[in-house]
Order: structure tokens, then sequence, then C-alpha cells
């Protein structure tokens, strides 16, 4: 897993969510370990958006990665 800490990103479901619609993700990243229930349609936006997600194994991987102190479902680097 990359080190997203100082990259131009969101962290969480809504706020990637709202970055694939807007056109602004350039790439989404998508916790393993997250509920279905809350990725299933993060998985179904990207495809709709052109964007193949990467997973990442654990929550936990993606908010140390993101330089945040808590778990996340989702994050996205947003276009330069």
């Amino acid at each position: 897993m990359e080190n997203l800490k100082y990259k131009n990103k969101v962290v969480g479901v809504k706020q990637v969510k709202n970055a694939v619609k807007s056109g602004r993700a350039d790439r989404v990243y998508i916790a393993d370990d997250s509920d279905i229930s809350v990725t299933s349609s993060m998985f179904e936006l990207c495809r709709e958006n052109g964007i193949e997600p990467i997973i990442v194994e654990t929550r936990k991987e993606l908010g140390r990665a993101c330089g945040v102190d808590v778990y996340t479902a989702a994050a996205a680097i947003l276009k330069s």
C-alpha cells in the first residue's frame, strides 16, 4: 500500500462517492474488510464512472496510509 498521507485526497465513503460522481477522483481505494453493504454501491459507482478500484486488505491499513487515526473503508486520490 502506497503512502497517501501527502497526496490530494478524500477519505471516507461519502466523500469518495462525491468525488467519483463529480469526476474529481483519479484513483479509488476500498478496504476489503469493509461491510459489503457499505462498499457494494461504491464498486458500482466506480464501474459506472470507468474507475477500477484498488483493493486494500484492511480498513486499518487504508487509514494508516492516508495519515488518519481512524479506520477507513474508502479513500480517493483526486485529479490534479
